[in-house]
């Protein structure tokens, strides 16, 4: 059967749970609500999973044709995303092109969903642990807009802060649509996916 790997990255902690770099945490969470599965830790891989199917009955659904999904959160800070990731690949044998990591992005307005396969990681330091420990950058990406920071604020600043208020329903949509695009990546293909979500 194959398997494919969705690790949603952020820093770990309810410190920084709700900081907008946690995006990406916050859909893997959305997708393990969808199948109806709690995390539980995973022993010595530097993660909380859960595993579950996937196929075109939705998420959390066995039948036939149905797809392995582990979900995965790090328990590691997102410039070592790779270490959990390069583990669970190794023990569930996923290949990197099956690897999904889904990720914050400030070049992308809150709302707004891109999915591409490699290419370059923006300087996010998240996508190039995973690079290094996966040994190629041949793994799809699920890009959740957060915009950019207004005025002179640092971006390094920004995306460990909270939406704000007026966000948050903003916030919950994106949350949402980003889920229902990582679901159609795996179970529909990348084209399909990028022409679903691309243009809304």
């Amino acid at each position: 059967m194959v398997t494919w790997l969705v690790i949603g990255l952020g820093n770990p902690g309810p410190g920084y749970a709700a900081h907008r770099h946690n995006v990406g945490a916050m859909v893997v969470t959305e997708l393990a609500r969808r199948a109806g599965e709690g995390f539980t830790s995973a022993r010595g891989m530097r993660a909380e999973v859960v595993e579950t199917r996937i196929g075109t009955a939705g998420i959390g659904v066995v039948a036939p044709g149905a797809t392995k999904l582990v979900l995965a959160r790090s328990r590691t800070y997102m410039n070592e995303s790779g270490i959990p990731v390069g583990k669970l690949a190794h023990f569930h044998q996923v290949i990197p092109h099956h690897v999904v990591a889904v990720h914050d992005e400030l070049d992308i307005d809150l709302g707004a969903i891109r999915l591409k396969l490699g290419g370059s990681d923006n300087g996010h330091n998240g996508l190039k642990s995973i690079r290094a420990h996966l040994g190629t950058g041949d793994f799809h990406r699920v890009r959740v807009g957060i915009s950019r920071p207004p005025g002179r604020q640092d971006p390094a600043d920004y995306v460990l802060s909270n939406f704000a208020k007026s966000e948050r329903t903003e916030l919950a949509l994106t949350v949402d649509r980003a889920a229902d695009a990582v679901e159609a990546l795996v179970v529909e293909g990348l084209a399909a996916a990028q022409n679903r979500f691309h243009g809304s």
